[in-house]
């Protein structure tokens, strides 16, 4: 029996399998790295142990101090969530040589399945071993590991050796192994997985199919189960080849067999030998606790002989801190706030007050809605996250939003380009034209309580506000009868709530104010000072770090004078484990190279300077 279990892993995924314990009476132990001391999952956790050092590769991927610091807590089991080392065979053996239960597949299962080569090859498929022109375009992927990380698509053979390189070392980096494949990337297909839990005694469930094919930069942003229109028989196919994948390899715990379908065919990317972030869409869908699941299959209990019924449907957001306009750009700073309404469930490693740093993830929460029928659980989801509180850094919840209620995925015709094709579109702005008035009486209404209206009544006052990357100045005055403003009527207005009439429609506005950070309703509007002080001024062909990281590559050869072509990659940044390219803005000359490999820059920071040529 299980007593102690310590996690070996962080945020969302470490505070999910905390809840789980607390519930059935099970001690928990948190690791943490020095940028993790005062996260949310050491807080949660009854104990916690520090791994020296932030880096993932100098704590959460060092599986020697994991394994001490189980023993020094005490701990009589080891739970290793998802990514890190998850899927590492070595861990779990040394896990079991120190004599602690590991609460996953054994060990031989992993080693099976951790390499997805290994796994195609123990299925009779042939990754690619050569590339012409006629195999384009496709898909360079790491071995180990997944989330995304490792992975490009190449349609052009003059490519291929840039990012074999780049997938090389983003999954060194992620995983520890740099080792990736080439395999043909199939167009227009859907990412269909199946959910296995197994026992030690023979018997294996396959709970059913999930769709993940809203992605971007090959990792997963909603998902749902089950899979919607999948032809029966189709189905029954991807679901027996599940139990048939776990059966081969003797498999024990959760798992996920993964597909791409295209047409009326499935074929067969991986197995990954532990839980998904998507997970809980089949917890709601057929009412089990899979961590609970995987914790009694370690102790050796069997499950029952079928799974228990479906029932609804659920589907799930991934809450990213990043800015889909941007180029996914991850942000950090300050999360002052997160609540989401309570119909919806959600899993988040963050609380009110958190810092987001630029060590890991930039993955906030998951916000998860169940539902009798499809349609009703996209409209509860995408209703929940448009009325969501979410104060702090950027985040993708206005694109959730969109592609919640998109014709394309409401239809379920949606595939893996779904972003390809309408990401413009998704992210264009559309803040409310009346945030920044309200804004500024909400203020204002902090200033006037002297009796400021008096003064100069007649003259309007202003405030300026940035918000979606535009000025916008908002005007109004203290009346006799209070705070008046052009064009509406002020039905009521204090320092956290204003309510306008607007064309006889009463809209309220909730104003949260963090310094000059201003968010109202879901608008955030920067204020700007009345005298704005002179800003530093950039050369024109300026590069500069559009996010926190740490510079991991500049391109070869590259020194100041070298010609260089507009779009020509030139360095590469690393933040929240992904690489982002910052490429030439134009054709001409590197005048400036201040970026070196190993330098830590802040947003905003000179890295290069092109001078463009003349015409």
């Amino acid at each position: 029996m299980i007593t102690s279990v310590l996690v070996a892993n962080r945020g969302e995924i470490a505070c999910r399998v905390v809840r789980t314990c607390r519930e059935l009476g099970i001690r928990t132990v948190a690791v943490h790295s020095d940028a993790d001391a005062n996260a949310l999952h050491t807080r949660v956790a009854d104990t916690a142990v520090r791994l020296p050092g932030s880096a993932p590769a100098d704590t959460y991927l060092r599986g020697d101090l994991i394994v001490k610091a189980a023993l020094a807590a005490g701990a009589d089991a080891v739970h290793p969530g998802y990514g890190f080392l998850s899927e590492n065979a070595g861990f779990a053996r040394a896990v079991q040589d120190a004599g602690l239960v590991w609460i996953g597949p054994p060990p031989e299962a992993i080693e099976a399945m951790a390499s997805k080569t290994r796994a195609k090859e123990l299925l009779g498929i042939e990754p690619l071993r050569e590339v012409t022109e006629a195999d384009l375009p496709v898909l360079v992927k790491a071995a180990a590991g997944g989330g995304g990380r490792g992975m490009r698509v190449v349609r052009h053979l003059a490519d291929l050796d840039a990012e074999l390189a780049a997938a090389r070392a983003e999954a060194a980096s992620a995983f520890g192994d740099g080792e990736v494949f080439v395999e043909p990337y199939l167009e227009g297909g859907r990412h269909v997985e199946v959910q296995v839990l197994a026992d030690t005694h023979g018997t294996v469930w396959a709970l059913g199919t999930r769709d993940c094919s809203l992605q971007r930069r090959h990792q997963k942003v909603i998902e749902e189960a089950p899979a919607p229109g999948l032809p029966a028989a189709l189905d029954d196919e991807v679901r027996a080849l599940a139990v048939r994948a776990a059966r081969a390899v003797g498999y024990a715990g959760a798992g996920t067999v993964e597909f791409l379908v295209a047409g009326d065919r499935a074929h067969f990317l991986e197995m990954n030998t532990r839980l998904q972030v998507e997970h809980p869409v089949t917890e709601a869908v057929f009412g089990v606790d899979l961590v609970a699941g995987q914790i009694r299959v370690a102790e050796g209990h069997a499950l029952a002989e079928d799974p228990p019924p479906a029932r609804g449907h659920a589907v799930e957001a991934r809450l990213y801190a990043e800015d889909p306009a941007r180029d996914w750009a991850p942000q950090t700073g300050r999360l002052h706030r997160l609540a989401v309404p309570d119909a919806v469930r959600l899993d988040t490693g963050y609380a009110d007050g958190d810092d987001i740093g630029v060590h890991y993830d930039p993955m906030l929460a998951k916000v998860v809605a169940h539902a009798p029928t499809r349609a009703e659980a996209i409209r509860k989801l995408a209703a929940a996250l448009d009325r969501a509180v979410i104060h702090g850094p950027v985040t993708n919840r206005d694109l959730l939003v969109r592609s919640l209620r998109h014709p394309e995925f409401t239809a379920a015709r949606m595939d893996t380009g779904f972003y390809d094709r309408h990401l413009p579109g998704l992210t264009e702005p559309a803040p409310d034209q009346h945030a920044p008035l309200a804004a500024a009486l909400a203020d204002a209404h902090g200033r006037s309580r002297f009796g400021g209206w008096r003064n100069v009544p007649s003259q309007p006052q202003t405030k300026r506000y940035l918000m979606a990357g535009e000025e916008h100045e908002a005007r109004y005055r203290h009346g006799g009868q209070g705070l008046e403003a052009d064009g509406v009527r002020v039905a009521h207005a204090d320092a956290h709530l204003v309510i306008l009439d607007v064309d006889g429609v009463e809209r309220r506005f909730e104003v949260s104010r963090y310094g000059d950070r201003v968010y109202v309703n879901t608008t955030a509007l920067t204020a700007l000072p009345r005298f704005p002080d002179p800003t530093a001024q950039h050369a024109p062909g300026s590069l500069l770090a559009p996010m926190p990281g740490t510079v991991v590559r500049v391109a070869d050869g590259l020194t100041a004078g070298t010609p260089v072509k507009a779009g020509e990659p030139l360095l590469w940044l690393e933040a929240m484990k992904m690489q982002h390219k910052i490429t030439a803005p134009v054709t001409g000359t590197l005048s400036e190279l201040h970026a070196v490999p190993g330098q830590q820059v802040e947003p905003g920071m000179l890295l290069a300077v092109v001078k463009e040529s003349a015409p």
